[in-house]
């Protein structure tokens, strides 16, 4: 706004003026106020009550929440993005612990791989201590109660010397990557006889 620039405003002639006699009516029509005395006048008088003030601060309100949610959502992204950056990696090394764990089953039974059964051994130790460092965590363990979000059920064993709904043999561990299930638990399932 110019301070230059001047607002006419009509003032209301009622028909008290012409029952005031000729004097009264010469009274101007127009105030002249400048933009200033009229931001003045409009805070002061109108803008206290004014409805278009209050909607733009609803407005400006509900921009500043949905701001705020804008930036604690992507905040939440970014966390789950390093939390979970190395996913496709430790996925993918998956087959590779259920290899050593298959040559440590099978070469275990063989007295002449005793040697090399021991360092596969020792290798997937390691192997699970750097993995354990990065949230890895494995998930299956015969006697645990079957829990269906970390485990999948591949058979039902009939068994009288455990309770049902237990795991009795797992085939394939599960691993958990911090709280998020990177693979389910294949196993089978004891059911009363």
């Amino acid at each position: 706004m110019s301070g230059d620039s001047r607002v006419e405003i009509p003032v209301n002639q009622n028909d008290d003026t012409a029952k005031n006699g000729p004097e009264e009516e010469s009274a101007p029509d127009e105030i002249q106020l400048t933009d200033e005395e009229l931001v003045a006048i409009c805070k002061e008088r109108v803008c206290k009550t004014c409805d278009e003030k209050e909607q733009a601060d609803q407005e400006r309100l509900r921009s500043l929440a949905e701001m705020d949610n804008f930036k604690k959502r992507l905040t939440r992204e970014k966390e789950d993005f390093c939390k979970f950056a190395n996913e496709g990696l430790l996925a993918e090394l998956l087959p590779v612990l259920d290899n050593m764990e298959l040559a440590l089953e099978h070469g275990g039974k063989v007295e002449a791989c005793k040697d090399l059964v021991m360092g596969v051994d020792m290798t997937r130790k390691i192997f699970l201590d750097i993995l354990a460092r990065q949230g890895l965590t494995p998930v299956g363990e015969i006697g645990e109660p079957f829990n269906p979000e970390k485990h999948e059920a591949m058979a039902h064993e009939d068994r009288d010397d455990m309770e049902p709904e237990l795991v009795c043999s797992v085939l394939q561990r599960g691993y958990l990557l911090k709280d998020r299930l990177l693979r389910p638990a294949k196993v089978t399932v004891s059911r009363a006889c």
